[in-house]
């Protein structure tokens, strides 16, 4: 706004005693101050109100208003209150500094003035910034990016003073505000992620509010165009749009501010910032269109059991794409995922090709593209990623280390167990590394049986690594679950019933005794038994059960019922 339109609001009661040229001046703010120096505090622009606290004599004014003027204030207005009158000394100093100075009646409080102009700037910036956004969005959509979210960040923070960031829905960094200040924690992202993905499943309209301590968000849905995964498949045949197709792969806009009280045209250009970033969103996914093809093309030569030179051929034209500049052929792992819903015919392939390609990245990674080194196909509801890891020198042990599955889940097990509801799930599998075309096969299997192990295990989001299928208690899930009723029953209901009529704790017993690997002296003293006791617990056992302690048969048999109890 200019510094001539506050004389024209009655409601201000201002009297302009100096600076009638200089009337055009732009504000840009406004700022309180009985300072003597309140330079500190000022960034040029503002319209400094003063009660004159400062002023001890005649020769404090100079010194006041060429701070002032140096920092660039647009005007000075001096409340009555306190000396009845603006002194002349004020009023001579700011004509020497070319300074505007009016008079604030004295029944006109500051916090008035100060609301009017915080008001009128806050209005104009947003219509100049809603300007700029749709140039901005008009560039994008018909030609080469215009900087990405970073830019339209940038924007929200300049003239609408609001901090933003652009979260993916595992929490991970896609943009944030460029201004000096601490990096918002891995663990508040997380949570901001959770607390948006929860409330989508809800189909409530965003924004969604949250309060984590004593900072409130608004958390804005970036929704997809139309022409990202899962998109089309997230229709039913009447046309509605069903929030799981894409909730697991959405972006969120993320603004330290409460939007409860905004008016509609505030609201209106931050649902324009969600569809510039969308636009830019299916840009980025378009950019990963060469990577997804080789992947499916990978998949499909394994799949249908190609000879392994032509597996070979194609994996020799996807290692420069995938790793620019690799000069030898590097080693592939391979992770498969599903996505899960109950009572749906969603076509989930797509979208755990999305979510896949996410939960790949780095989670310390920021910035808005760090996959490139990831390939994901898809075929029905699973999604399978080939990544390679280079082969590097022998001082740095000739291998990057592989993608372990207990890791790979942990910083984002939280925010897609809130998108998943009660309804949803997602299992990832995770091969050992291979080192040629000939394995890609056997990788491909180990990754998938890995996922059927971490499908049966409870919980929403659950993955399994190759290096679990080497133990035979994985093989425990897969056992039906009346077979394994009537097998644990037989072995232990004998024992639990004795333990319940005499208090023996010959359950307590056996698991000691096989986990001390059958040593009697050491599992008398885990329990703090005399051998002879432990003897006669165990010869307890034996016949109750017909079993016999010292046969490895029945000591496995024994090892498995507990474990599937």
């Amino acid at each position: 706004m200019r510094l001539r339109a506050l004389l024209d609001t009655d409601a201000l009661g201002l009297r302009l005693l100096g600076g009638e040229d200089e009337l055009d001046r732009a504000v840009r703010g406004v700022m309180t101050t009985d300072l003597r120096d309140p330079s500190r505090y000022l960034s040029g622009g503002e319209l400094v109100l003063t009660g004159l606290a400062w002023r001890r004599d005649a020769d404090d004014s100079e010194p006041f208003v060429r701070i002032l003027a140096q920092a660039g204030v647009a005007a000075l207005a001096a409340g009555e209150a306190e000396l009845g009158a603006v002194p002349d000394d004020l009023v001579a100093a700011c004509l020497r500094h070319r300074l505007p100075l009016f008079a604030v009646h004295e029944s006109v409080a500051f916090a008035t003035i100060t609301e009017h102009v915080v008001r009128q700037v806050s209005g104009e910036r947003a219509g100049d910034l809603a300007a700029v956004v749709d140039r901005h969005r008009r560039m994008m959509t018909s030609g080469p990016a215009g900087g990405g979210p970073d830019v339209v960040l940038d924007l929200l923070g300049s003239d609408l003073d609001l901090r933003a960031w652009v979260l993916s829905p595992t929490g991970r960094l896609i943009a944030g505000p460029k201004a000096a200040g601490p990096a918002m924690p891995a663990e508040l992202r997380a949570r901001l992620a959770a607390e948006h993905l929860a409330a989508a499943r809800t189909g409530r309209r965003g924004p969604h509010r949250v309060t984590l301590g004593p900072t409130t968000y608004s958390l804005f849905p970036i929704r997809s165009s139309g022409h990202r995964p899962g998109a089309e498949a997230g229709r039913s045949a009447q046309g509605a749009r069903d929030v799981r197709a894409t909730v697991l792969s959405d972006w969120l806009l993320a603004v330290e501010a409460d939007a409860g009280d905004w008016p509609a045209a505030r609201l209106d250009l931050l649902q324009g910032v969600t569809q510039l970033i969308s636009v830019e969103r299916d840009r980025r996914d378009a950019a990963r269109t060469v990577r997804r093809r080789l992947a499916q093309e990978v998949l499909e030569l394994v799949q249908t059991g190609a000879a392994p030179a032509e597996i070979a051929a194609r994996l020799r034209v996807a290692a420069p794409v995938l790793l620019p500049g690799l000069g030898t052929a590097p080693h592939w792992q391979v992770v498969v995922a599903r996505v899960e819903w109950q009572d749906s015919d969603i076509e989930a392939g797509p979208a755990a090709q999305s979510l896949l390609e996410e939960i790949l990245v780095d989670p310390l990674a920021t910035g808005p593209e760090p996959s490139d080194r990831i390939a994901v196909a898809h075929t029905g509801d699973e999604a399978v990623a080939l990544v390679p890891l280079p082969a590097v020198s022998a001082e740095h042990g000739g291998a990057e280390p592989e993608i372990l599955a207990d890791t790979l889940l942990e910083s984002v097990r939280d925010p897609l167990s809130a998108g998943l509801d009660d309804d949803g799930q997602v299992t990832l599998g995770v091969s050992a590394a291979v080192h040629s075309a000939e394995g890609l096969r056997g990788a491909l299997e180990e990754a998938r049986h890995a996922r059927r192990v971490a499908a049966a295990r409870p919980g929403r989001v659950c993955a399994a690594g190759h290096q679990e299928l080497a133990s035979h208690v994985l093989l425990l899930p897969f056992v039906p679950d009346d077979v394994r009723r009537a097998f644990t029953a037989r072995l232990l209901d004998p024992l639990r019933d004795y333990d319940r009529r005499h208090r023996a704790e010959l359950i307590p017993t056996l698991e000691a005794f096989l986990d001390c690997d059958g040593s009697w002296t050491r599992c008398a003293a885990r329990l703090h038994l005399h051998v002879n006791t432990l003897r006669y617990r165990v010869g307890r056992i034996e016949q109750l059960t017909s079993r016999d302690l010292s046969r490895l048969e029945d000591k496995l048999d024994f090892f498995l019922a507990l474990r599937m109890s």
